[in-house]
């Protein structure tokens, strides 16, 4: 599926094309990673005919396979395809850099003007609506994910573990072993070889970085390529490892600044990643939102690059299927139990109520791009402003 001829100027002519592609499409693609893949495919199957439609939903399930973000994965993969490894770094880089970028100024306007009041109440109506989108994001996620009774129950119990401080890692690993295992018994032992050191390894690194301490630069840089190396299932499940390390682990967010950074991370373009950007400026300034960033991002272009030239093997892998079943249904118990308790901290009020409800209606009754959602969210939180 790698692009012919990676060399010479006929790819350099493919790289500009990669190149100009994902630039406009990280500066204008709102609406989550699903909205995000929907209009790569109508570029690059559609109207520039790259990929068929089977190559292109090769890449798709390949995405699903590897943790990290689908829809920055989706354009790694793309740009592979296109033009080899040069376009695997050119395609992630500029559908990252303009989002980047752009939570990089609201973040210093936000580190800035954050406190005022206006900025306050600007918050107070976006963060209610963050909500609602999330629990649209839930149901709908839930219609595909839980296919069946056993994968419903590895959900529930998984939500039960989370609250009870089950490590999120554990809980995913745990729900691929069982899902794999139920539907292919005879893989259950191997898999949990497998599973355990690397569980053990990843643990053992959380608990050198995750002490309690100052804020370290590398640290945070450690923790984001550690989230980025693990995360399954949509963007929102992010909010589960932040809240996880950012705020009670560390403390070095409030739980406010999270949903904050949440909010901008909604309000922009492109991956909802470069809510590592927000927190990484929060926490170190111009230099930290570029470690953030580059941590987070890293391990996506690894696992592709590692990836791509196996993708008819992993497509066609029942077991890497059902363990994969397995991980998306814990994702989804993870990002409920983040939704409540973020809910917590967001709907504090009958205002807040009336619009996280009135968001979730408006979800419920068309489609609509979130932005508008969170945009609305705003001008009524300013004026409510006492």
């Amino acid at each position: 599926m790698t692009a012919p001829g990676t060399t010479g100027p006929g790819n350099r002519a493919r790289l500009r094309e990669v190149a100009s592609l994902f630039l406009r499409l990280g500066a204008t693609a709102f609406g989550g990673p699903a909205a995000h893949i929907a209009m790569m495919r109508d570029e690059v199957v559609r109207r520039r005919r790259w990929l068929s439609d089977e190559q292109f939903l090769d890449l798709l399930g390949a995405t699903n396979l590897i943790p990290g973000p689908n829809s920055t994965e989706m354009a790694i993969h793309t740009g592979y395809a296109r033009a080899g490894r040069a376009g695997l770094l050119v395609a992630g880089i500029c559908f990252i850099a303009p989002a980047m970028l752009i939570v990089l100024v609201l973040a210093w306007a936000y580190a800035t003007y954050g406190a005022r009041p206006q900025a306050t109440w600007l918050l107070y109506g976006v963060k209610p609506v963050i909500i609602a989108i999330v629990v649209q994001a839930l149901v709908a996620l839930g219609r595909a994910a839980l296919k069946n009774l056993v994968l419903a129950a590895l959900a529930l119990v998984a939500l039960a573990l989370y609250f009870a401080g089950i490590n999120e890692l554990l809980l995913l690993a745990l729900a691929g072993l069982l899902a794999a295992g139920v539907k292919h018994p005879q893989t259950q032992t191997a898999m949990l070889l497998a599973i355990a050191p690397a569980y053990a390894a990843s643990t053992g690194f959380a608990s050198t970085v995750l002490a309690a301490a100052p804020v370290s630069l590398a640290r945070m840089c450690g923790i984001f390529v550690k989230i980025g190396s693990v995360l399954y299932g949509s963007g929102y499940v992010l909010l589960a490892f932040l809240r996880s390390d950012f705020v009670v682990r560390l403390g070095w967010l409030t739980e406010r600044q999270l949903l904050d950074a949440v909010a901008i991370g909604q309000f922009t373009p492109g991956p909802v990643f470069t809510t590592a950007t927000f927190i990484g400026y929060l926490l170190g300034g111009t230099a930290g939102a570029l470690l953030a960033t580059a941590g987070i991002f890293l391990p996506a272009f690894v696992f592709v690059a590692a990836s791509h030239p196996f993708i008819p093997r992993l497509r066609r892998s029942p077991t890497a299927a059902a363990a994969l079943d397995g991980v998306n249904a814990a994702s989804l118990a993870l990002m409920a139990g983040v939704t409540v308790q973020l809910g917590r901290a967001a709907i504090v009020d009958g205002w807040t109520v009336g619009i996280a409800l009135a968001a979730g209606a408006v979800l419920l009754l068309r489609p609509i791009n979130s932005a508008w959602l969170v945009g609305g969210g705003a001008l009524v939180g300013l004026l409510l402003r006492r």
